[in-house]
């Protein structure tokens, strides 16, 4: 006998990337940063006693919001703490989405927002990127008419890695009837050139929701820990009724307030990771990869030309991963003919550059 809602036995589970037991492989499928977090996470690590674990951990995180909101130049009232980024996302819905009814999202984007819609028992107004990937100008009207209570926007962009500018968000809030997040997991490997700070929306709409995660750019994916940022009435039934209790523990606080306190240590790693995404860039150009402009730490790239890309692209990811290397295959429309490889340390990337090039050469052998 099945116990399960009927929506739950419907719907697909969320597909992750692999995550191996052996160390010898080299990890370019899941977005994780190369790079360890820096000494003040290891020094908030050793400091730890286990007599401190007998005590629930502070309930809102109130430290760790403290140093964010120093951090973004905003009051801890705009700060909401959370077990990972899935958790907030999951809070959004659960918070501003009546079951049987909508939420948005670009197509194709992360491929957990369907999965958490279904959860919800809402449905989903999917709306297709144009061929250059960019967002349709039209994306609030096509939502609002959809009725969509909540947007997804992930900037940069997943899986394509490509940054939408400030301005247009703030058409985007402005025109858009629901509730706005904006999924920024990928934020701190922007081009500082770029001047993207989104920040402010937050003072001028209260329907945004910045995300941000300690995942990525802070080295800790295997802490869980990420913010939310948005005006004080939109956090604050996520904060006092929707949000589980003791919802962060202990450990994943100190470790991200020490973090994010030492901003400056991480910020070395996204200039590594940026200076390689542009040398990794060329590289795989230099092959034939169609590669995607990206501001994030990972590329898009469509295989070289071939009679038939779409199994070109599987075949290149399985002999990589016959190698040891891991990248990211997805089986869906309009990305089947492509990779999506996180950017690794330059002794990763040479390794993925010289297992690409033979299997290059494999190919073409074989033609």
């Amino acid at each position: 006998m099945s116990y399960e809602r009927k929506n739950i036995r419907d719907m697909q589970g969320y597909s992750w990337g692999e995550q191996p037991s052996r160390e010898q492989v080299i990890k370019l499928n899941t977005n994780e940063n190369p790079y360890p977090a820096g000494p003040s996470v290891s020094k908030a690590l050793a400091a730890l006693t286990v007599d401190e674990l007998r005590r629930y951990p502070q309930p809102f995180a109130d430290s760790f919001r403290d140093v964010a909101a120093r951090a973004h130049g905003v009051s801890s009232d705009n700060i909401i703490a959370t077990n990972g980024g899935d958790e907030l996302l999951r809070l959004a819905i659960t918070t501003f989405v009546e079951p049987g009814h909508t939420l948005g999202m670009a197509e194709p984007s992360y491929s957990l927002y369907p999965v958490l819609a279904a959860i919800q028992g809402c449905h989903v107004a999917r709306v297709e990127l144009r061929d250059d990937w960019s967002l349709p100008d039209d994306f609030a009207e096509q939502l609002n008419t959809a009725g969509a209570q909540l947007a997804f926007v992930v900037n940069p962009h997943a899986p394509t890695g490509q940054l939408l500018p400030v301005e247009r968000l703030r058409s985007l809030a402005a025109a858009f009837n629901g509730v706005l997040v904006i999924d920024e997991a990928y934020v701190d490997f922007i081009d500082p050139e770029q001047a993207y700070d989104a920040v402010p929306l937050i003072r001028e709409f209260d329907n945004v929701l910045l995300l941000r995660t300690m995942s990525k750019g802070y080295s800790l994916a295997g802490l869980r820990f990420a913010y939310g940022i948005g005006s004080a009435s939109l956090l604050a039934p996520m904060l006092y009724k929707t949000r589980d209790s003791y919802n962060t523990d202990l450990l994943s606080q100190r470790l991200a307030t020490a973090a994010l306190a030492a901003r400056e240590e991480a910020a070395e790693t996204w200039l590594k990771v940026r200076r390689e995404r542009s040398r990794l860039t060329e590289q795989l150009s230099a092959l034939g990869f169609a590669v995607i402009p990206s501001q994030s730490n990972f590329l898009l790239v469509t295989v070289p030309s071939t009679e038939n890309p779409e199994n070109q692209a599987r075949e290149f990811y399985l002999e990589l991963k016959e190698q040891g290397i891991l990248v990211r295959y997805f089986d869906q429309p309009r990305l089947r003919d492509k990779l999506r490889i996180t950017v690794g340390t330059p002794e990763q990337n040479d390794a993925l550059i010289q297992q690409l090039r033979q299997a290059i050469e494999t190919s073409a052998g074989r033609n």
